[in-house]
């Protein structure tokens, strides 16, 4: 039996990041579970997650010697998995990814036993917090708002949803306990 990807999305202000961050902290050292890191054509750190900062001349370099297991564009930036990442499921570990929505169908091609996470909340707490983040304009944070709303995640991937309104604990508890029932959870 080899891993198992686990590919969380949501919108921005959803807390995924906070989320990835409460799993490391409850999981134990020892178990197969691991985190893959994106490449973001973004040329410097903007805080958040760990991540391999391009530009985006570098990116499209690097997509197209096929250096990426999976990539997407989004919000104006490119995003990519690299193969490398992705390596740790043959050797029987669960990876998440922090994914997009719109490329989930075609992550489903790669890895049609995937699993999908997806993260939200409700539009109230979506615009406080990206208004709090304070990165775009009350027009952009609307968008973002009603995109978020809109989703529907496929059918077609076991899917599992979390919703982030409240504690970050009771969102991460709800998530680990989500995973825990996924027949082959490692940890």
């Amino acid at each position: 039996m080899t891993g198992r990807l686990v590919y969380c999305m949501g919108p921005s202000g959803a807390g995924k990041d906070s989320l990835f961050d409460w799993l490391r902290q409850h999981l134990p050292e020892s178990s197969r579970v691991r985190w893959a890191r994106r490449t973001i054509s973004r040329a410097t750190p903007a805080g958040g997650e760990a991540h391999e900062s391009v530009d985006e001349s570098t990116f499209r370099q690097l997509r197209d010697a096929q250096a990426f297991a999976l990539h997407w564009e989004a919000n104006g930036l490119h995003y990519g998995v690299r193969h490398a990442e992705l390596a740790p499921l043959a050797w029987h570990t669960w990876v998440l990814v922090n994914g997009s929505r719109a490329y989930l169908p075609q992550a489903l091609q790669h890895y049609p036993q995937l699993v999908a996470v997806h993260i939200t909340a409700s539009p109230d707490v979506l615009r406080q917090r990206l208004t709090a983040r304070g990165r775009e304009s009350a027009e952009q944070i609307e968008a973002r708002v009603r995109r978020a709303t809109a989703f529907q995640p496929t059918p077609l991937a076991a899917a599992v949803q979390v919703h982030n309104d409240t504690t970050l604990d009771r969102a991460g508890s709800t998530l680990l306990h989500a995973l825990r029932q996924l027949p082959g959870w490692p940890a």
